[in-house]
């Protein structure tokens, strides 16, 4: 379907609504990114207890803020594109069921690694940090793929696949791109937040992790070319958007060599930004696409709520989207400092020389 056709009678909030899920969905993927990637980084770059709380403290004031978004992102969703909601979630059902049981998962672990000094308790919950993180890297872009890609979408909107259909080659490379991306971001994201070897780890494992990261990603947006004309895509997408990705990618290991740590922070941030961007221009009109025929397609026209819907939803968002940004900003400037490992022990308070618990930092 000709895109100008395709949008032809929009009020013009659906374009709107879709850029804005669009947002909500790159901000997830770089502020909830690195949270994921400091999990799964969890066995690999701590080599002790110590190490692992500190890792796991350098997100604890921040990671559950950053689920915020995907929270924001799923209402979005079902407000301004009810269809496309109802549609996901009935085709990807196992799979998101599998995101949000990690989801829950980690954030138990987060919060209870802390209540015993038992390492049999501890390693317990880093294992469910780990896998916590790690599926959801992976599957999130599986599922982004999916969509990307096409699932069999019937006459009303009705999914008439199997989970089978969605472990399908491009979607795996799109998983192993994201996990790839977001392990990359929690390294470099690491190496800012600690100090003295935990940071030398941090930085050499972002150093290891940049050139198998490029070329996922060159891998995926290859792919993703191709698989845009496949399904008659009017070339929305901008070359210099896929290409600024790669380049960014690419650009970590260098600035890493050259201790521009910072500047590797930004890169691999811009990187999942424009990876988000590119599957989006490449979806747009459309909000998921039928393997089965274009007719099929759930549009931003057909997948809509009504104007007033969108409307409403569209000044109290003006309202109230300033005031958690300001939030959330004001709350990674309290926690900017580095997150140093602490003494193996510290002495009891009755000065009686026994070695005490180590210390443990607020999670919160």
């Amino acid at each position: 379907m000709p895109m100008a056709a395709a949008v032809v009678g929009h009020s013009g909030l659906e374009t709107f609504w879709f850029v804005v899920i669009a947002i909500l969905w790159a901000g997830y993927f770089v502020l909830e990114g690195f949270d994921f990637g400091v999990g799964i980084l969890l066995p690999v770059v701590g080599r002790d207890d110590l190490d692992r709380q500190v890792l796991i403290n350098t997100i604890g004031p921040v990671w559950d803020g950053n689920e915020v978004w995907l929270l924001v992102a799923g209402g979005a969703t079902f407000a301004a594109f009810p269809d496309w909601y109802a549609t996901l979630f009935s085709g990807f059902y196992l799979p998101l069921f599998l995101i949000l049981a990690s989801l829950i998962f980690r954030g138990v672990a987060f919060e209870f690694r802390a209540k015993r000094a038992l390492p049999q308790w501890r390693r317990a919950w880093d294992h469910a940090i780990f896998w916590g993180s790690l599926l959801p890297a992976l599957l999130w872009g599986v599922a982004f793929a999916n969509i990307l890609r096409g699932v069999p979408i019937g006459r009303g909107f009705s999914y008439l696949g199997s989970f089978f259909n969605l472990l399908n080659p491009y979607a795996l490379v799109g998983g192993v791109t994201t996990l790839l991306l977001f392990t990359l971001h929690g390294a470099v994201f690491a190496s800012l937040k600690t100090t003295d070897e935990l940071k030398e780890r941090s930085e050499r494992t972002a150093r290891l992790l940049a050139p198998a990261a490029t070329a996922a990603v060159v891998a995926f947006l290859a792919w993703t070319y191709v698989n845009a004309h496949n399904i008659h895509n009017e070339g929305l997408v901008p070359p210099i958007v896929p290409i600024a990705c790669i380049a960014a990618v690419a650009a970590v290991g260098w600035l890493l060599r050259e201790k521009l740590g910072g500047w590797a922070f930004v890169s691999t941030a811009f990187a999942l930004l424009t990876l988000v961007a590119t599957v989006f221009l490449n979806l747009f009109p459309r909000v998921m696409v039928s393997s089965i025929s274009p007719a099929y397609d759930l549009t931003i026209g057909n997948a809509a709520s009504a104007p007033y819907t969108l409307k409403v939803m569209t000044i109290v968002a003006l309202i109230f989207t300033p005031i958690v940004l300001v939030y959330q900003g004001w709350s990674y400037w309290v926690f900017r400092a580095r997150v140093a490992r602490p003494p193996a022990t510290t002495e009891a308070a009755a000065g009686d020389g026994t070695p005490a618990a180590p210390a443990e930092a607020d999670l919160r």
